[in-house]
């Protein structure tokens, strides 16, 4: 076959006006990849090539930016692996449970005493025995479960709440305000915690949870603050925040949309832990007698009704006071777990 002469003409596709250039700018609008579902479409419809001829299947750099994940899935991911994370959540369900249905595993009222029978040991019906009062000693540790979960559920919230709306805002427009709240916390930290309980509890009258909780709050806002200060500061350093306050963003949408999300991981951990100190806290008021007061139950209450028979009946003393310690681990090892998880530092 005589071989064709060379024709410069004809070395560029007939593409219209634009010649060469309008063959790139047709062919990469043609070759403009779609992603539907990990498959490969281009802009022809067709699966595989232009023509619908090549090979079919997900592109990996693609497949992996789709499966880009968040630091909280990322989060979720190990805390469902992790032992010490499922073993306190566990825990942890248990005692809602029964805080919010306590009827359901006790029967009976842990108001109903019957001095016959106190201090006496387990008998069918009452595996924990009795109490100086003869009241059961099971079902006032049951019962005594709602009051400490709703002590440090609504203690931990208030806290929560309070830190991190003065911290984060102290953080992030700094100023004279940040100095005056830097101060005032550092006031709050000088009184001792459980000094402060016995002067400002003592003068309550009210039997509710209230002005514990209230106590809490008061006393535990400084080290939320601190944490959701020093936090703040760091996210807005970052270059997407600067980024977005370059684009025009406003200060309520950098600090809500950008900075926030961001902030928000050691808050979360440290309150997880704070939540069993401030059950802890609540049964140390209680026992010291400025906290909750009878008829409320508490294991606080409970154990030091039984601190005078702990010769003849420890039973009553020992279960509460290990309901208590379970209920605390609990929380401070789903902190730990939490804590571990959300840390970057430790992946």
């Amino acid at each position: 076959m005589p071989e064709q002469p060379y024709e410069p003409e004809r070395a560029i596709a007939g593409t219209g006006t634009g010649g060469a250039m309008d063959l790139a700018a047709t062919e990469g609008a043609t070759l403009e990849r779609r992603w539907s579902g990990g498959e490969a479409v281009f802009a022809g419809g067709a699966p595989g090539g232009p023509d619908g001829t090549g090979p079919v299947g997900p592109d990996p750099s693609a497949a992996a930016v789709g499966r880009a994940r968040s630091l909280w899935s990322d989060a979720w991911r190990d805390l469902r692996r992790n032992p010490v994370f499922i073993v306190s959540s566990l825990v942890i369900l248990f005692l809602v449970f029964i805080s919010l249905w306590p009827s359901a595993i006790a029967s009976g009222s842990p108001l109903t005493c019957d001095l016959a029978r106190a201090q006496e040991g387990s008998r069918p019906g009452h595996p924990f025995g009795y109490d100086g009062q003869g009241c059961d000693v099971y079902t006032r540790t049951v019962y005594g479960a709602r009051t400490s979960v709703t002590v440090g559920v609504l203690a931990t919230l208030g806290v929560a709440l309070l830190g991190s709306v003065l911290g984060g805002l102290a953080g992030f427009f700094g100023g004279a305000g940040d100095a005056i709240l830097s101060r005032i916390t550092d006031v709050f930290f000088a009184i001792p915690v459980v000094l402060g309980g016995l002067v400002l509890l003592s003068v309550m009258t009210s039997n509710t949870v209230w002005p514990v909780i209230g106590f809490m709050v008061l006393l535990g806002w400084p080290q939320i603050s601190r944490i959701a200060r020093g936090s703040v500061i760091t996210v807005q350093q970052n270059d997407y925040v600067q980024a977005a306050r370059a684009l025009g963003a406003s200060p309520s949408r950098l600090l809500l949309r950008h900075i926030a999300p961001n902030a928000v991981a050691p808050v979360i951990v440290v309150a997880t832990i704070a939540l069993g100190t401030y059950i802890a806290l609540e049964a140390t008021l209680s026992y010291l007698g400025v906290g909750l007061k009878p008829p409320t139950v508490s294991w606080g209450i409970d154990i030091s009704a039984a601190s005078p028979y702990i010769r003849n009946a420890p039973h009553a003393l020992l279960w509460p006071a290990g309901a208590l310690a379970v209920t605390v681990l609990a929380f401070i090892m789903l902190g730990d777990a939490v804590r571990d998880a959300l840390d970057p530092k430790l992946r």
